[in-house]
């Protein structure tokens, strides 16, 4: 038995039948050292909802709860965890709840009550689509704190100038605050995945770093960083309107690339753009 009176995660994981499943993107981290880590780099989980997308034989779980989490709603789409998943939450009366289901279709910002923090190993194919999800309704959650490829970690925090900037890059500086929490190698998981992984904290703004409409911003980024290679006066083309005048309303040089611009300047360039359409 484990400290917390469970079963070690490699018996679960043998009584349950549960081989992680490629198509899910699952990979299971089995140290309880390591989700007690995670956890702990979650913050205050006494108080309001931490809810947890595939939690697969519940090793995170487990250690959200052990550390104190009042309530954990855990989304898990995969029916064969759910007999594990269900011996947790008869070992916490009341505090773990299981909803089987989709995380890209369930709506987490109306999921238990305030405040709400998301704390996940996220499964890697729909890592990206997820964070970008949540920090659409940003004001619905204190925290993210979820494990991710390295890769798309290093795009999330990623500077101007440097070779992981990009559109995912500015919509998530221009929406929250993330910062690399540790990284974790390919040796921690069941099975072996052939990446680093990376736990990052996302911390949602009140409000966006810079004046700007988010559609016109995933605009202005789509077209800058889908040919992120041209001079700006070429790639900005896209848009329809005059790149020409586009630029000069914000000062940008039109021989600029994507990867020079900040986040303050692709907001405004998100800002002219709305004046240009108007």
């Amino acid at each position: 038995m484990a400290a917390d009176g469970l079963p070690p995660l490699r018996e679960v994981i043998a009584k349950y039948d549960l081989a992680a499943r490629r198509a899910l993107g699952q990979n299971f981290l089995l140290d309880l050292n390591l989700t007690g880590k995670i956890a702990r780099a979650a913050g205050d989980l006494t108080v309001g909802t931490t809810i947890e997308i595939g939690p697969g034989p519940g090793g995170l779980t487990r250690a959200l709860l052990t550390h104190g989490a009042r309530e954990v709603i855990a989304i898990e789409r995969d029916a064969r965890c759910l007999g594990a998943l269900a011996e947790i939450a008869a070992a916490y009366p009341g505090r773990l709840t299981i909803i089987e289901g989709d995380a890209l279709a369930t709506d987490c910002a109306k999921l238990g009550g305030a405040p709400r923090r998301i704390v996940a190993n996220l499964p890697y194919n729909i890592a990206t689509p997820l964070i970008i999800k949540w920090l659409q309704q940003g004001a619905a959650f204190v925290s993210l704190t979820v494990m991710l490829q390295k890769e798309v970690a290093d795009r999330l925090i990623a500077a101007p100038r440097s070779k992981d900037y990009g559109r995912l890059s500015v919509l998530t500086q221009f929406l929250a605050k993330p910062r690399r929490v540790f990284d974790l190698p390919p040796s921690a998981f069941v099975p072996s995945p052939k990446v680093t992984s990376t736990v990052v904290e996302i911390l949602p703004l009140a409000e966006p770093a810079f004046p700007a409409r988010l559609a016109d911003l995933e605009r202005v980024t789509q077209a800058a960083f889908g040919q992120r290679r041209k001079m700006l006066r070429q790639s900005l083309r896209s848009l329809g309107g005059d790149a020409e005048a586009l630029l000069a309303a914000t000062e940008i040089p039109p021989t600029a690339r994507a990867e020079e611009l900040t986040v303050a300047q692709f907001a405004a360039l998100a800002r002219a753009l709305e004046r240009q359409r108007t």
